[in-house]
């Protein structure tokens, strides 16, 4: 099977479209070791329309490692707690108009909140918007090769506190965290500068989870962060994913930052489901 993939690069720095591959099927260990090899070439690896049911979508998952079952429980798939689904389709069978979690339209990373934070996330789209809704990701290997060497040196030995209860509050207020959900996940601090502990690449490790800067005044570790975060918008370190039905995408949420891009959820369809597999070394 895995002899007749094809590859497409993305863009020239990162992103790869695996061509030939049916994740339907149950992957040996060594065809799943060539994906994960992959996956730390590329970044981020797209598997065009594949069909996917829950469960096939968590048995991928756990090829790459423990699973997160995230603490807004609101969010679980069905009998999967593993899956983590994003809706706007209402009781009715029609766009609500709403977002479901806001905090996805901001440049992120999946469980920084967390002190094991995620290694790799996998997205499958069940219903795509026909406009916008794209998700976009950033290179932050490329993001913190193109500091400057002031930044550099100011963000040397430099760590960020990560809340969840932060960026809920920020992006999603009028849906806040409850008392139990804010216990289970209390904020941690990671360095700003990651080196990634499967290719020792130094990336820069931020994102909208991120709140303040350690050891540096609140507003001015929040106008670091803010700027930080903005240097994501560069065209050449982005990568634009316009979602089709039944699309499948794995990424490195160590090295790379994503967001979602506006649609009209009051007239467009937009489900997706992801599972986030939990890197078990803390951030060094």
């Amino acid at each position: 099977m895995i002899e007749h993939l094809q590859i497409r690069k993305l863009t020239p720095h990162f992103g790869a479209e695996v061509i030939g591959l049916d994740l339907s099927v149950p992957m040996s260990s060594e065809d799943f070791q060539h994906i994960r090899n992959l996956f730390l070439e590329y970044q981020l690896l797209y598997f065009g329309q594949q069909q996917l049911s829950d469960s096939d979508h968590v048995r991928v998952g756990q090829q790459f490692g423990t699973l997160q079952v995230h603490v807004m429980n609101q969010y679980h798939a069905n009998q999967h707690p593993e899956l983590y689904r994003l809706s706007n389709i209402g009781a009715d069978g029609k766009p609500n108009g709403q977002y479901p979690d806001k905090g996805t339209l901001a440049w992120h990373t999946d469980a920084s909140w967390q002190a094991l934070t995620g290694q790799a996330t996998l997205i499958y789209c069940e219903i795509a918007p026909k406009q916008g809704g794209e998700t976009h990701f950033c290179d932050t290997y490329g993001l913190y090769d193109r500091l400057s060497p002031d930044w550099k040196d100011r963000l040397q030995d430099k760590k960020a506190v990560h809340s969840l209860d932060f960026s809920r509050n920020r992006r999603h207020g009028h849906q806040p965290m409850t008392e139990d959900q804010r216990a289970a996940v209390p904020p941690v601090e990671h360095p700003i500068v990651r080196t990634h502990p499967d290719t020792n690449q130094k990336s820069l490790y931020l994102g909208d989870h991120a709140e303040y800067v350690k050891d540096v005044p609140y507003e001015e570790g929040r106008q670091w962060i803010d700027e930080l975060n903005t240097i994501g918008a560069e065209d050449e370190l982005v990568y634009r994913h316009q979602w089709s039905d039944h699309d499948f995408l794995v990424w490195d949420n160590r090295c790379l930052l994503h967001k979602v891009m506006e649609y009209d959820a009051a007239t467009e369809k937009r489900v997706v489901r992801r599972c986030t597999v939990i890197d078990p070394r803390p951030p060094a």
